[in-house]
Formats: C-alpha cells, sequence, structure tokens
C-alpha cells in the first residue's frame, strides 16, 4: 500500500506541474503560435501521461518539468529585487540562460528518452533567443531527427524561423514547403503556408497572394483564413 501511495504521489505531483505548464502555454498561446513554442509546451505536458512507465523515463520527465519552471519563470520590472519566495529573474537573457543550461543538460543525458528529446527542442529555442545561430540550428537539426513526426515538425518550424532571421531564405523556403507537404498535428498545413506567405510577402507579394487566398478558401471560417485576410490587406 505504501508502495502504491508514492507512486501516486509521485503521479500526483507530475500531474500538477504539467497542469501549470499546460495553463501557461494556453494564456501564452497568441504569443507563442508562430514560433510553435505552445504546441511543444503542450508536447512536453504529454510526457505526463507515460512517465510511470519506467524509472528513467520518469526522472527524464520530472528534470524535463524542472527546466521548464525556469523557462516560464516572470521576469522582475527594472529596479525590483528578486523576492525571496519565487523564482524570478531580471532579464529575459538571464532566463534564457538558465534555461538553457538545463535543457542541454536533459536533452545530453536523457537523449533516448521523449522528455529528452523536448529539452532538445527547448534547447535550439532557447540557444536562438540568446543569439547562438550555430548552436541553436545544431539543436534544432537534431530535434528535427526525432522519431517523434510532431516534435520534429516543431523543431523544423523554429529552424525555418532561423533560416528567416539570418537571410537564408531558400533555405526557411524549402523547409516550409515540405511542413505544407507533410502536415503534423504540430504544425499544420496552414500554419506551414502563413509562416512561408510572410517570407514571401516584402519580395514575392504575388506569391504571397497566391498562399493568403489557398489558406481562405480551404478553411474560410479559420483562425489561420483570418490572418491570412489581414495580412494581405497590407499587401494593397
Amino acid at each position: 500500500m505504501r508502495t502504491e501511495a508514492r507512486h501516486q504521489l509521485k503521479q500526483d505531483r507530475f500531474a500538477e506541474t504539467a497542469a501549470e505548464t499546460y495553463s501557461w502555454a494556453v494564456e501564452h498561446q497568441s504569443k507563442l503560435i508562430y514560433g510553435g513554442i505552445a504546441a511543444a509546451v503542450i508536447l512536453a505536458v504529454l510526457v505526463g501521461a507515460w512517465a510511470y512507465m519506467g524509472r528513467r523515463s520518469e526522472q527524464a520527465g520530472k528534470a524535463l518539468a524542472g527546466a521548464l519552471n525556469i523557462y516560464n519563470a516572470p521576469v522582475r520590472p527594472a529596479n525590483v529585487p528578486a523576492p525571496p519566495d519565487m523564482l524570478t529573474y531580471a532579464s529575459s537573457e538571464e532566463r534564457a540562460r538558465a534555461a538553457h543550461a538545463e535543457f542541454e543538460k536533459v536533452a545530453n543525458e536523457y537523449s533516448s528518452t521523449t522528455p529528452g528529446k523536448v529539452a532538445r527542442y527547448f534547447a535550439g529555442i532557447t540557444a536562438k533567443e540568446l543569439n547562438d545561430v550555430s548552436g541553436a540550428e545544431k539543436d534544432l537539426k537534431e530535434a528535427s531527427g526525432s522519431g517523434d513526426k510532431d516534435l520534429a515538425a516543431l523543431a523544423q518550424l523554429a529552424l525555418a524561423g532561423l533560416y528567416r532571421d539570418t537571410n537564408k531564405n531558400q533555405q526557411a523556403i524549402d523547409i516550409y514547403k515540405q511542413l505544407i507537404d507533410h502536415p503534423t498535428r504540430s504544425v499544420s498545413k496552414s500554419t506551414a503556408q502563413l509562416q512561408l506567405a510572410e517570407l514571401y510577402q516584402p519580395t514575392q507579394p504575388e506569391e504571397a497572394a497566391k498562399l493568403y487566398d489557398q489558406i481562405r478558401k480551404e478553411d474560410p471560417q479559420g483562425v489561420a483564413a483570418e490572418i491570412a485576410s489581414q495580412n494581405a490587406g497590407t499587401m494593397k
């Protein structure tokens, strides 16, 4: 009975952390949708559904949850001292640096587990936030090779964004087209189409317009169609 109680307690604690992480993702999803981070957080939360199946997976899930707690910690306003009973950071850069170190640690130590693979994705995201282009590319490419197609798609989406930011547009275009042709639960066809259209918009507005029209025709009542209409309106 005691063993079962301890086991249930572990699951309850993990579920509590997962619920908090999920709530954060929902609250911030409007800001995070294009980077795919919200979807990745939800994927990380799903680790809780099977973490109990193995000791190592459980350890990896808890380590990932700890890294996510750092990544989600609030940034204090300038000149405000750190509260003694709450994890906060003085800047987004300080937070990203702390989270990156933890994500790398989890990814390296538990590379064969799903939490470890999710951590590798977040290591790439935080490296990008720290302007470590080569590190971000390395981590995101590794996450792109994950056996989980949903996680791989998120990593590819983030990698395409990295290429856009570093003026490697053709590499970004190739990835977006691949994601359009092979949509997943985490990266829908319309999400990849919107990203590609935004890339095209400054230099190839006619291609962007075609994509916006296609999005609106395929799902006229969807959120993507609304965004497509707004973006197309700025081109006139």
